[in-house]
Order: structure tokens, then C-alpha cells, then sequence
């Protein structure tokens, strides 16, 4: 087999940048694949839109290693506070490094400690709806940004009022990856205070004396010298972001894709199992990240060499929207066979740390919205997030009838 250079082939150019790609990035990637069957290009470097090759590229970690060098170089943010909080942070670490960072973190995250937090998810849910329906309208995004970074704080062991404190910040971390330079003066902002809040949170928790949480866990490695004092600050930072921005993503894509099936909206309303199938088809249609990757030697895949320091990134986020593998992909369909299944939270020794406790609080959200809320419609524009990095919907507003808990309640 002869083998091409992808620079050397002839791929179309997906404006991902662009919002209106955002708004509906299908066209777009259609023309991509019937130009090439998983290759195309982006101002950075290259798309891979097909899911075979995802499936076949990703679990290449000896090969490829997350971009986030090339997107700190892009920002121009080389050797800055925030640049280095970038390359240094758990998912741009390697080998023994990742394995001991992830290592101090990852049991509050196995499915039996998250699922320890159900209660706690309900009650958080079930308060803001107490708070947020009477007026019986609201912008979805901005409900929800209030849910999944609660139950966060509760499991590290932090005060839910400091939310308004740090949610700018948080809300600009989740640009990190939109590779658009003109950001850095916030993100660098957003670092500096972060830093100050996760320094008064563990010098309170130190003052108070010790709990039973994630805070407590850190403090203690740190303690004993698994970790330095700077990754528990970074580590913090890293989890009060991922807890904040792609679940309420997530949520949000959930519920816009409810509302125009109000028979699966019931359905969920009354069956909590049918929620787990209705978050898992809401990823397969949609999900928020798209996974920035960089080649660390040359690939040869298909024909194709792929040479070192290549920037890929993979549209994990709308991969099962390929006519290829998934019939009427653009239907939402809980129901649906998932063989072939969303790539959503990655795959191999960078799994999303998160998937399992993402996946709880968006069922239990679900659930209780659905009962909560009823006859939702909406009424004004619905206004998209960026493509690269955490992408989904900025503004979705909606009106709505109310459900008083009791009566939701004796109706499940």
C-alpha cells in the first residue's frame, strides 16, 4: 500500500470556530466526509469526523497525547501563570505522574462512592426547582449552571454559597479550550483567583480541623508528600471546573431535546430508569467535549501518515451523528440500539474522572425537572456555546407550567 502524507490530501476546511458551525456543524461535516471518509482540516491542524477512526485512533496513547501545549502556544500563553496551570494539570500529565494525581482523587469517584451522593443530588435538584419555578419562566442555562457544581461542593467539602464568587471564573475556565487568544487576559484572571479561593478553602479546613470529604483527602496528600501544596490548589481548580461546566452542558443539551418530545418528556417524569436511557441517547446525539489531541510520532492510519506534532482533534461530541453507523441520527431516540456507542468521556488512562457521577446527577435531574415542570416551550432564540472546548447551548429560555413537589411526588 502506497502511503500519502495528510498534508498532502485534499480535505475540506470545517470552520469550527465560527459560531454559526456551532449553531449547526452537520452541513459542514457532511461535505467533510463526502470529501474524505475521516479526515479534514481546521485553522490548527486537523479533524477527525468519522467514528471508526476515533475508535481506532484514541486508544492510541503511546501515540497521541492531549493537545494542550499546542492550545496554550495558540493563546500565546506560553510560560504564563495560566499556560503553566494548563500543561501542568492532571490530564496533561503521563505515566507515573497522571497515575499518581489521578490516584489521590479517583475513589471519590468510582460508581459506589458517587452513588453515596444520590440523596444529596435530589435535594440540591428538588431546592432549586423550589427556587427558580414560580415565575414560571427562566433561561435553562442558567437554572442548571447552579445544579451539578452544588453536589461538587459537597463532595469536596466546600460552602455553596462562595458559587457566586467563583462562577465567572469557572465560566471562563470552560473556554480554555476554544483556542481563541483574545481570552488569555481572562483566563489568566480567572487563574489568579482561583488560586486566592482554594487557598482560603484549605487554610479554613485546616483552621476547622479535619472531615470525611475530598478537601480532607487532598490536604492529607499533600501531608504526606504525594502531592505538592501547588496540584492540590491546580487539582481543586481542575475539579470545581469539571464539575461546573460540561454536566450543565450536558443537562441542558438533555432537556432542549425533551422538549420537542413531550411523550419522552412524561416518560421520564413518571420512570426513573427511562432516564438513564434518555442521558444516554441525549450523549449520543450531543455531548459537550470535543477531544484536542497531539501526535508524539508519526501515524500511519488508512494509507494516511500523520506526522509527529500533528494537532488532531476528534469530534467525539458528534460522532454517533454519523448516517454511516446510526440510522435517523439526527432523531432522538432513547429507545435506539447503542452498539455503537458515544465517545463522551473519552477512552484508555484519560477517561473522564467524572462519567459516573455526570452521568447520576443528570438522570436525578431529569427525573425530578420533568415531574417539576411541565408544558415547557420556548421563547426566545437559543443562543450556542463554542464548538472547540465545552460546546452546547449558552441560552436556552423557556416558559413553563409548575408542579408543587408534593403533587410530583404522588404522581411518580
Amino acid at each position: 500500500m502506497s502511503i500519502v502524507d495528510i498534508s498532502e490530501l485534499d480535505l475540506v476546511t470545517l470552520p469550527i470556530e465560527d459560531m454559526a458551525f456551532a449553531a449547526d456543524p452537520d452541513p459542514a461535516i457532511e461535505e467533510a466526509r463526502r470529501r474524505h471518509p475521516w479526515a479534514s482540516r481546521f485553522s490548527h491542524g486537523y479533524v477527525i469526523h468519522n467514528y471508526q477512526a476515533m475508535r481506532d485512533l484514541l486508544p492510541m496513547g503511546d501515540k497521541l497525547h492531549i493537545a494542550v501545549g499546542s492550545v496554550v502556544e495558540i493563546m500565546g500563553a506560553r510560560g504564563s501563570p495560566w499556560g503553566n496551570f494548563m500543561e501542568d494539570m492532571m490530564i496533561a500529565m503521563r505515566g507515573a505522574d497522571h497515575r499518581r494525581v489521578r490516584g489521590a482523587v479517583e475513589p471519590f469517584f468510582k460508581p459506589r462512592s458517587v452513588v453515596r451522593h444520590k440523596e444529596r443530588m435530589g435535594e440540591v435538584i428538588g431546592k432549586l426547582l423550589d427556587e427558580w419555578l414560580p415565575p414560571g419562566e427562566f433561561d435553562f442555562c442558567q437554572f442548571a449552571s447552579q445544579f451539578p457544581i452544588t453536589v461538587m461542593f459537597g463532595l469536596i467539602g466546600g460552602d455553596p454559597a462562595d458559587l457566586p464568587r467563583i462562577q465567572d471564573a469557572l465560566e471562563t475556565q470552560g473556554l480554555s479550550y476554544s483556542m481563541e487568544a483574545s481570552l488569555l487576559p481572562d483566563m489568566e484572571a480567572a487563574y489568579s483567583l482561583m488560586m486566592d479561593y482554594t487557598d482560603e478553602l484549605i487554610a479554613k479546613r485546616r483552621a476547622s480541623g479535619e472531615q470525611d470529604d475530598l478537601l480532607q483527602a487532598l490536604i492529607e496528600a499533600e501531608d504526606d508528600g504525594v502531592l505538592s501544596p501547588r496540584e492540590v490548589r491546580e487539582l481543586l481548580y481542575f475539579l470545581f471546573g469539571a464539575g461546573y461546566d460540561t454536566s450543565k452542558n450536558q443537562l441542558t443539551l438533555a432537556v432542549s431535546m425533551l422538549m420537542d418530545r413531550p411523550d419522552l418528556w412524561k416518560r421520564c417524569a413518571e420512570d426513573r430508569q427511562y432516564c438513564v436511557l434518555a442521558v444516554e441517547e441525549a450523549f449520543r446525539l450531543a455531548s459537550p467535549s470535543n477531544l484536542p489531541r497531539v501526535t508524539l510520532e508519526d501515524i500511519v492510519y488508512e494509507g494516511v501518515r500523520i506526522p509527529t506534532g500533528t494537532h488532531l482533534m476528534f469530534l467525539t461530541n458528534v460522532a454517533t451523528r454519523d448516517p454511516r453507523i446510526v440510522e435517523d441520527m439526527l432523531v432522538y431516540n432513547p429507545e435506539r440500539d447503542q452498539t455503537n456507542r458515544h465517545r463522551a468521556f473519552g477512552r484508555g488512562d484519560h477517561q473522564c474522572l467524572g462519567m459516573h457521577m455526570a452521568r447520576l446527577q443528570i438522570e436525578e435531574a431529569l427525573h425530578l425537572i420533568t415531574q417539576r415542570m411541565v408544558n415547557p416551550l420556548l421563547v426566545g432564540p437559543v443562543t450556542p456555546r463554542r464548538f472547540p472546548g465545552t460546546w452546547g447551548i449558552a441560552s436556552l429560555p423557556i416558559r413553563f407550567e409548575t408542579v408543587e413537589a408534593s403533587s410530583a411526588l404522588a404522581s411518580a
